[in-house]
């Protein structure tokens, strides 16, 4: 594998995990920088900005116009404009972005969205009439919950930039943006809770809905997707609950290696010339996750 020479901004608990993969990838780290520190990004094969939520636009458009690939973390942005302007300057400047919304390189997301589309699929071909936006029987519901217990991480910006963005990424994996209409979106007051739900409204999954649920200041850590299929026609209703973590005795999240390794690798072969349809989708994907989420201030 090249060996590649690289600069961090941020080098906190997400700073660090990111450089620990990375450098067991064979890269270099030349410059770790905190916010506000000078940045000097001569000679350098990519960046790494893993600083406060609300610096990421700034340090991605200062690299993505000097012609560097960057790696940031989520939210890319915390506004729609400049979530979509850093896409755009990417494909404009043919400069790689990438951001890392672990989950969907999660192994148990991935299986499950196998089985699941798999499943959908067959109610589709089996439904008699052709979709429409209001569906009078919803084809099927899912629910998103996350919750983690308080902590001092990404309180820069409210919940649904922090956590809600990881479940609409998922969600748009497996349903594109352009069918979606976004129903509700409500953060509370002091920016650790919110619920949205957004519904499949054309294409051929439309009748699908969700929910999402999340919560920063949750006694528990959970993150479970619940799919319920109602009644349809021969078909019984059916429900089931998948986990996207595992747990140790004592209730916490097991930490999954494999999200954040599968993430680093995808990203090395972006940078080697590979999968350079599937990085430009997920750069948009992100995008689209930050104007889901500030949908209730536009």
């Amino acid at each position: 594998m090249k060996s590649y020479n690289a600069i961090l901004i941020g080098n906190g608990i997400m700073g660090a995990r990111h450089r620990a993969r990375f450098e067991a990838c064979g890269v270099r780290f030349v410059q770790i920088v905190d916010v506000g520190d000078s940045v000097c990004d001569d000679a350098v094969d990519f960046a790494v900005v893993a600083s406060p939520a609300t610096t990421h636009y700034a340090y991605a458009k200062h690299f993505l116009e000097r012609g560097v690939p960057v790696f940031v973390e989520k939210p890319l942005a915390t506004s729609a404009e400049e979530a979509q302007e850093l896409v755009n300057l990417s494909l404009r400047n043919g400069v790689k972005l990438f951001v890392a919304q672990s989950e969907c390189y999660n192994p148990l997301f991935l299986n499950f969205r196998k089985h699941f589309l798999s499943e959908l699929n067959k109610l589709c071909v089996a439904r008699k009439s052709p979709p429409t936006g209001d569906v009078a029987t919803p084809l099927v519901h899912l629910e998103f919950r996350r919750e983690h217990r308080p902590s001092n991480r990404c309180l820069d910006v409210g919940v649904s930039l922090d956590l809600m963005v990881h479940d609409f990424s998922l969600f748009l994996t497996m349903f594109p943006y352009r069918d979606i209409r976004v129903e509700s979106i409500e953060e509370s007051p002091n920016g650790n809770r919110a619920r949205a739900q957004l519904k499949v409204v054309s294409g051929p999954f439309a009748g699908v809905s969700a929910d999402f649920v999340v919560d920063r200041e949750s006694a528990t850590d959970l993150r479970n997707i619940t799919v319920n299929f109602p009644r349809n026609g021969e078909l019984p209703s059916s429900s089931y609950t998948v986990s996207l973590a595992r747990y140790t005795p004592e209730g916490e999240i097991a930490h999954i290696p494999d999200s954040l390794d599968n993430e680093h690798k995808f990203f090395l072969k972006l940078l080697a010339g590979a999968c350079g349809h599937w990085g430009r989708r997920a750069a948009q994907n992100a995008a689209d996750c930050v104007r889901l989420a500030v949908s209730d201030e536009q």
